[in-house]
């Protein structure tokens, strides 16, 4: 699927009408921005002889070579970055790679996934906001949008996973009475770490990725020597980025803490299991050492003829059980 976007005229706004574009429709001159979702080979060759570009496959999108992701080519510069996507309702997003193809005035997107990034673009661009006239839309200033929309999603993300990390860090140290209990709400909070460390871990790479394009269009915008609003542009989105990038370390190291101490709470269970079935047997080991001496078939026991033998043999076996709990719980070890 092929999606034009062109300016629209006579409104005073850097408005986008978007519309899409069938194969057998020729693609109009106005266009700024065309936008390809899963493309067809035939949608690939029709936006080629457009262009006068290549596009890339899936395949080659994957590509994690830097000389790969970011390229010249017969005057057309390509970037391809990674970004963060649902896949399906189902499944943990994960990150779908995009390619950014920026010749003249014209943009050229490749995916096949739906971030929703570019929907909340697309939605703006096609939206009066009742600001004052603004200039003409064009490839530089949509790549820019999108990579701001990217970064303003990526930062939301964020933002939504500190909160969940915040209530999970109350979680894992609140007093349980209730041993079962706790033991499985330890389990659930380590899924739970797990999969937000795995999405922040994702994020990142994308934010990574997304600079790498941005450390590209700051060179090449300053040797070319590009409005200055659109550089200044560039290098504050920049800013957010790596500020985010550092944010997303920050939550990674949290992950990691609570991780340790969720580990540390698991032993300290293990422990407490393992100590009981220690006093256990030390509480039970002087009544059986007592019971296996009565137990023994010698002629020459005395105890066995006496009428109390069988009473005094049981008292010491209680007070031989009794002794060593009392002095564990003397010594503050139960």
């Amino acid at each position: 699927m092929i999606f034009i976007h062109q300016p629209v005229a006579g409104t005073g706004q850097a408005l986008l009408d978007r519309q899409a574009l069938e194969l057998q429709d020729p693609i109009p001159e106005g266009t700024v921005w065309l936008d390809m979702i899963r493309p067809t080979r035939e949608e690939d060759l029709k936006v080629e002889a457009f262009m006068g570009i290549q596009v890339p496959t899936r395949e080659e999108m994957k590509d994690i070579e830097p000389s790969e992701l970011l390229y010249v080519e017969e005057g057309a510069r390509y970037m391809t970055g990674r970004v963060l996507s649902k896949i399906s309702e189902s499944e943990e997003p994960g990150l779908a790679g995009i390619t950014f193809i920026l010749r003249g005035s014209r943009l050229v997107t490749v995916r096949y996934e739906e971030p929703q990034a570019f929907r909340m673009y697309a939605m703006r661009a096609g939206r009066t906001t009742g600001a004052g006239p603004a200039a003409a839309p064009s490839g530089e200033t949509i790549l820019a949008g999108l990579i701001e929309a990217v970064i303003d999603r990526a930062a939301d993300v964020l933002q939504l996973q500190g909160e969940r990390i915040d209530r999970l860090s109350g979680k894992i140290f609140e007093a349980q009475a209730d041993p079962s209990a706790r033991n499985t709400a330890l389990q659930d909070t380590l899924r739970a770490l797990g999969r937000h460390g795995d999405l922040i871990s994702k994020q990142r790479e994308s934010l990574v990725s997304m600079e790498r394009i941005l450390l590209s269009l700051s060179a090449n915008y300053r040797t070319n020597k590009a409005p200055r609003e659109l550089r200044e542009d560039v290098r504050s989105t920049l800013r957010d980025l790596q500020s985010l990038e550092e944010h997303a370390t920050f939550l990674s190291t949290k992950i990691q803490f609570l991780l340790d101490a969720t580990l540390g709470l698991v032993n300290l269970e293990q422990n407490n299991i393992i100590k009981l079935f220690s006093v256990m047997a030390v509480v039970f080991m002087p009544p059986t050492l007592i019971a296996s001496i009565y137990g023994m078939n010698f002629k020459a026991m005395p105890e066995l003829d006496l009428s109390f033998g069988y009473p005094m043999a049981v008292v010491m076996m209680v007070v031989a059980a009794v002794l060593p709990y009392a002095f564990f719980r003397w010594k503050k070890w139960l």
